[in-house]
């Protein structure tokens, strides 16, 4: 019995959509980390990415006694924001979180920058990770070229039809 075409071609989506939103994580490292508090008002922050290797999982490092890590206790679901304006990227991606203590892990993941926000390195008191397991991404990908994403913000302007700056490739993607 032969594959259903339909299904190869919604893996293939898929492949090249998680290679794509591997692309673009892998290009901006700073993203806002948004959680949600008790009460359920979401609140983000600036996090460094720390395993740009993206392969549905994304790792921080913050502090055990954290609000962020609190909020992820009671609350997992989560969501990871990219921008790279310069090159007219943007990047969101929704999943779960939790607060992991391992050692090899933040071995593996640890950069010298890190002592700036944590002076004893991987022997500060209260270090853990936060591992975030992607479950779905959207991304937007614009022109590189300025005249040309101005021209299309431009012609949408005119038009009063934003489909009309049709140079932004807007996908969805399931990981």
């Amino acid at each position: 019995m032969a594959d259903d075409p339909r299904t190869e071609a919604a893996h293939a989506d898929t492949e090249t959509g998680r290679a794509k939103v591997a692309e673009l994580v892998k290009s901006a490292h700073i993203c806002m980390f948004t959680t949600m508090t008790a009460d359920g008002k979401h609140v983000s922050r600036p996090m460094g990415l720390q395993d740009v290797e993206f392969d549905g999982d994304l790792w921080f490092f913050t502090y055990d006694d954290s609000n962020k890590a609190g909020e992820i206790r009671g609350h997992s679901s989560v969501n990871v924001s990219f921008a790279d304006p310069k090159n007219t990227e943007w990047t969101s991606i929704s999943g779960s979180a939790e607060v992991v203590h391992d050692k090899a892990k933040a071995k593996d993941l640890w950069s010298p920058i890190l002592n700036a926000w944590f002076a004893d390195g991987l022997e500060t008191e209260g270090l853990c990770l936060i591992k975030v397991h992607a479950d779905s991404a959207e991304y937007w990908d614009g022109p590189s070229s300025r005249v040309v994403s101005l021209f299309g913000m431009v012609r949408a302007a005119i038009t009063k039809n934003p489909e009309n700056y049709a140079d932004f490739d807007n996908k969805e993607v399931e990981l």
